[in-house]
């Protein structure tokens, strides 16, 4: 495994990944139009494209021997939706699944503490990132919703302490 800062040519990769954790976690019973036309309108090459020029934003991606395996996103300058928390957020941490369980997203998670003491947000039912984040050092410290349109799904707010 090698991490290394994510570059313009990353993009598609970023947003394919994007795509496949997300509907992955969160479309457990099959995949409606609305969220279809979420993903597809949310995570393109050309917004990646934007991101990867922004000077509050890193990502820093896992390259095995074929291609990127998973990445982070921390974004310097974002205020928490609760209060007492850095203006740090670790924004995604995906890895795809059949990655999962070989480090990728400790070294990953590793990467983005040196820029600081991130907040998270995530879905109250993902278990398994609550999980994570909570034996590494995070703590639940408040709760916000997750927008899409006129649905909000209720998320908790994660920060690191340290």
């Amino acid at each position: 495994m090698n991490i290394r800062r994510a570059d313009i040519t990353d993009a598609p990769s970023l947003a394919a990944i994007s795509m496949e954790v997300w509907l992955g976690t969160y479309m457990r019973e099959g995949v409606n139009a609305f969220f279809a036309d979420y993903v597809l309108r949310e995570f393109t090459t050309a917004k990646f494209e934007v991101i990867l020029k922004d000077p509050a934003e890193s990502i820093w991606v896992s390259q095995n021997t074929t291609g990127i395996d998973g990445f982070v996103r921390v974004t310097r300058g974002k205020v928490a939706p609760v209060s007492g928390c850095s203006d740090v957020e670790l924004t995604t941490l995906y890895v795809q699944g059949r990655h999962r369980g070989k480090g990728i997203g400790l070294a990953l998670l590793k990467r983005a503490l040196t820029l600081g003491d991130p907040w998270l947000t995530t879905n109250t039912e993902n278990e398994g990132a609550i999980a994570f984040y909570l034996a590494h050092g995070f703590a639940i410290v408040g709760k916000t919703h997750f927008k899409i349109q006129d649905q909000a799904y209720l998320n908790h707010v994660i920060a690191f302490q340290g």
